[in-house]
């Protein structure tokens, strides 16, 4: 995995504990030779996990709409930075530079991403590891959802296998590293729901 690709707030959030595990995250991708690829901001989440990466050495790459950048969001330090017209730009070819994603705490743009990268994993149109940093339980009330809409009939339980989940940044590194590839092709929607 050459790249990891990280979705995260734009505010660091309430809880010291979600600044010190984007720090953490990011310190460790770059250990690990590990290039980040993120929405670019400067800020919040997004830019503590960006300061520790390229603080350690590493690779960041951010992607971010023209907007964005007339509004200073974007980060200026970055190993390289792409500009594009629409958000929808941006989450494509951030998908396309990564190699995994991982969802650290954030709010509608994370939960968004993440949804959107979850969606094309059971669809088949990805393969790549997604993984959850669950933070100080930040996504347990999300993750008991999820759980619900298996339990509702509204989510295979392989496809809720699809995301990874843990409180701890090597763990979750562990497990992305060995999720073996699979391309989710099983018939998702059934016959007589049509």
């Amino acid at each position: 995995m050459n790249r990891l690709c990280v979705f995260c707030g734009s505010s660091t959030g309430r809880r010291p504990e979600h600044r010190e595990a984007a720090r953490r995250f990011g310190a460790l991708m770059a250990e690990r030779g590990m290039g980040l690829v993120f929405g670019a901001g400067h800020v919040g989440l997004m830019g503590v996990v960006a300061d520790a990466v390229l603080g350690a050495g590493g690779e960041a790459i951010g992607v971010i709409p023209q907007a964005l950048v007339d509004k200073e969001l974007a980060h200026g330090g970055l190993t390289k930075l792409h500009v594009v017209d629409t958000m929808h730009q941006r989450k494509a070819l951030m998908a396309d530079l990564a190699d995994g994603f991982v969802a650290l705490p954030g709010g509608f743009g994370t939960a968004d991403e993440l949804f959107e990268i979850l969606t094309w994993a059971q669809l088949g149109l990805h393969a790549k590891p997604i993984g959850l940093l669950n933070v100080a339980g930040f996504f347990d009330p999300l993750l008991a959802w999820v759980d619900h809409c298996v339990s509702e009939g509204f989510l295979r339980p392989e496809h809720r296998e699809m995301l990874l989940v843990s409180a701890d940044s090597e763990g979750l590194l562990e497990m992305l590293l060995r999720r073996k590839p699979t391309i989710q092709t099983p018939k998702w929607i059934d016959s007589q729901d049509r």
